[in-house]
């Protein structure tokens, strides 16, 4: 963890933006935009890139993928140019948990990998690159999302330990958690052998 040496006050703000940025729905938005529905309605309803995909729109899918990325890293920079470490830490957490509860949904929001991987990535680059690599290993071995989704986050606050950014291990660890819970239905269909693979309808 970073020294916590900002005043209160500043952390507060800089929490509040990550998740007024978090919480925008750029999956609903583009989906919306480009006449593909309501996302919510689609596939699994989940917000994400993923049931983007399912609209058949590659491009659309795309989209989402790196905005909901770059929401949690535009907060991280915004408050660590702005503020300092520990605000950036507090601004990234605070926009994957947006991205998780949106308050312009009703608080019912997405899964959170994208805004992981972005949010790592403008943390600490090397654990967010060594996260990647994870997901696309595990993708290519097994051809599952979720399933590469969840060891990449797993992964995260073991690799942030061993590359010396021990500083964001437990934040790794708490964005961990929060997608684990968030994959409840995911980690079912995995222990029946029923969650669908990459590029299977």
């Amino acid at each position: 963890m970073p020294v916590f040496d900002t005043a209160a006050a500043l952390l507060i703000l800089a929490g509040l933006l990550g998740y007024l940025l978090g919480s925008v729905p750029f999956g609903v938005v583009i989906t919306r935009a480009m006449g593909l529905g309501d996302l919510r309605k689609i596939g699994s309803g989940n917000i994400g890139a993923t049931n983007v995909l399912r609209t058949g729109n590659k491009p659309a899918a795309l989209a989402t993928l790196l905005l909901d990325a770059l929401k949690g890293g535009i907060a991280v920079l915004i408050a660590r140019l702005a503020i300092g470490e520990d605000a950036a830490q507090i601004a990234g957490l605070c926009a994957f948990f947006g991205h998780l509860f949106p308050v312009w949904l009703g608080f019912r929001g997405g899964k959170g990998v994208a805004t992981f991987f972005g949010t790592l990535l403008f943390l600490a680059w090397p654990v967010g690159l060594l996260a990647c690599a994870v997901w696309l290993a595990m993708a290519a071995v097994f051809r599952i999302s979720s399933l590469a989704a969840l060891v990449a986050a797993l992964a995260a606050p073991l690799i942030a330990a061993l590359t010396g950014h021990g500083h964001v291990a437990v934040l790794c660890a708490v964005m961990a958690l929060l997608i684990v819970l968030r994959h409840h239905a995911n980690i079912r269909r995995l222990l029946s052998g029923t969650e669908p693979r990459i590029g299977r309808k």
